[in-house]
């Protein structure tokens, strides 16, 4: 009652908003704490919100549900089209779907954005000067999840990027940099190895970067970049990557400010954002009073900046860092010597509404009102490309280990003037002309091309395949070779 009255002197004058529909998960384990202590923070510092709640997480999995929530709830969030979650359990087993990517993919969430900050000398870190934003691609790459075994020996996952989820992303991190006062936008990619793919994305920043003159640009190679972030952060303000990298640094990012559990997260598509904390549901602390609410509540501040509430957001993050700064804290970033109280949830949420309306006096006091965490991005049009069929990589599965065999055996196969041009395996040419000292699997790929670069039509290639088959072979998957506007939109092979 005393942090309510404090924040009810301190809150005197504020902007009354109409309430925003939003929907709400109290989630597992440490979930309903934290969310408690959230919303009794928001909304004591004037968050006006309709609330919905729905339930996900554990008890909906083990009710029979494999995607973690109720179909019904689907359409409380088509209607709010906001989402404030806390952390969910996963049953531990197979046939569990992750209910963050499903909602994710069903809603399009195409950006993860993730704010890394430190909170030196309050929090301990060896970083004291970091605040660098991850931007993630949210939908794409790797976790496509699209995974096959194609031999006794090899397995594949494949890495799908298209240019128009990779332009959305970068575009975007520049208007998010723009959008909140930031200077500099970094890419990281590995288009030294992937070129086609990691290629586009680095391709893409460099053609959008050219319209955002008054912002720095740069791009690193992943893993220098990855060192680079993990020595030296103060280099970096907004980064942007794809799925896997930003999944991979942004829990680096995180960790090298001090803490995971210090960490929000917003995943925001077009129409739709889901706001949460980016820590699990810490099933071993639950029901003690113990959680640190701090990662959902500075979700939920990216939240309200992102309904129109950006003055309510800085009255509750200016909050939090005053109460940090007055070494007020949870027991996961105690500290003897530089803390002075360590209080539980409720009681850390009791602080942080004790001291809505001041503004802290080391760290740095937050400024949300000139940005807008809610901007729509456009793609532009781009012609068609002519596309023009020039091969087809065949993959075999074949057990002997003999390069040589196996290319003897098919260079003479031949429709029209679709004919062998090589062999790899694992990615490395080992017919014609290999080297003997290359380990082969039971994985292999052959390379057929037309003479003249460009097959009469996909007759052929389908004719090809049945010589193949009767020459005995197992086919377990082909790739076409295609130009597109007179570019090869394939890759050599290592040592070609």
């Amino acid at each position: 009652m005393i942090a309510t009255n404090a924040a009810e002197r301190n809150l005197a004058n504020i902007t009354k908003h109409k309430p925003v529909p939003i929907t709400m998960a109290y989630g597992d384990g440490i979930g309903p704490e934290i969310m408690e202590a959230t919303l009794r923070i928001i909304q004591a510092a004037g968050a006006a919100l309709d609330i919905e709640t729905i339930e996900i997480g554990e008890k909906v999995y083990l009710n029979g549900n494999s995607a973690g929530i109720d179909p019904s709830a689907w359409d409380s969030l088509r209607r709010t089209k906001v989402f404030l979650k806390a952390p969910i359990t996963t049953p531990q087993g197979g046939g569990f779907k992750s209910l963050n990517v499903t909602t994710r993919k069903v809603l399009g969430l195409y950006a993860n954005v993730r704010p890394c900050v430190s909170y030196h000398p309050f929090v301990k870190t060896k970083h004291p000067i970091m605040d660098v934003v991850i931007v993630r691609e949210n939908e794409e790459d790797l976790y496509a999840g699209i995974e096959h075994q194609q031999t006794d020996e090899v397995v594949q996952c494949l890495k799908l990027m298209s240019r128009p989820g990779t332009e959305k992303i970068i575009r975007y991190a520049f208007e998010y940099a723009k959008a909140y006062g930031r200077k500099k936008v970094t890419c990281f990619s590995k288009d030294n190895i992937m070129k086609m793919t990691d290629g586009m994305f680095h391709k893409i920043f460099d053609e959008v970067g050219a319209e955002y003159p008054e912002l720095e640009k740069e791009h690193w190679i992943v893993d220098i970049g990855a060192a680079k972030l993990a020595d030296t952060p103060e280099a970096f303000d907004v980064i942007v990557m794809p799925n896997l990298y930003g999944d991979i640094l942004s829990d680096v990012a995180a960790q090298i400010t001090g803490s995971v559990g210090l960490a929000g997260s917003a995943n925001i598509g077009d129409g739709f954002a889901m706001f949460e904390a980016i820590h699990g549901s810490a099933p071993r602390i639950a029901g003690q009073n113990k959680a640190n609410p701090s990662g959902l509540l500075l979700g939920a501040v990216q939240m309200l900046v992102h309904i129109g509430q950006g003055d309510v957001a800085e009255r509750v993050q200016n909050a939090w860092l005053k109460t940090l700064e007055d070494g007020v804290h949870t027991y996961d970033i105690y500290k003897e010597g530089t803390s002075k109280e360590r209080l539980g949830t409720k009681e850390f949420a009791d602080a942080v509404i004790a001291r809505l309306g001041q503004k802290p006096e080391q760290l740095k006091p937050v400024d949300y009102s000139k940005s807008n965490g809610n901007f729509k991005i456009t793609l532009k049009e781009r012609p068609a490309v002519e596309k023009k069929l020039v091969g087809v990589d065949v993959f075999l599965h074949w057990k002997e280990r003999d390069a040589n065999k196996l290319g003897e055996a098919l260079k003479n196969i031949q429709v029209g003037t679709l004919k062998m041009s090589m062999i790899t395996n694992r990615g490395t040419k080992v017919y014609p002309d290999g080297f003997p000292e290359t380990f082969c699997t039971d994985h292999w790929r052959v390379r057929f091309k037309c003479e003249g670069e460009m097959c009469n039509s996909y007759q052929a290639v389908i004719s090809l395949l049945g010589e193949i088959h009767k020459a005995g072979y197992d086919i377990i998957k082909t790739e076409n070779l295609y130009k597109l506007d007179g570019e090869n939109g394939f890759t050599a092979a290592q040592g070609q």
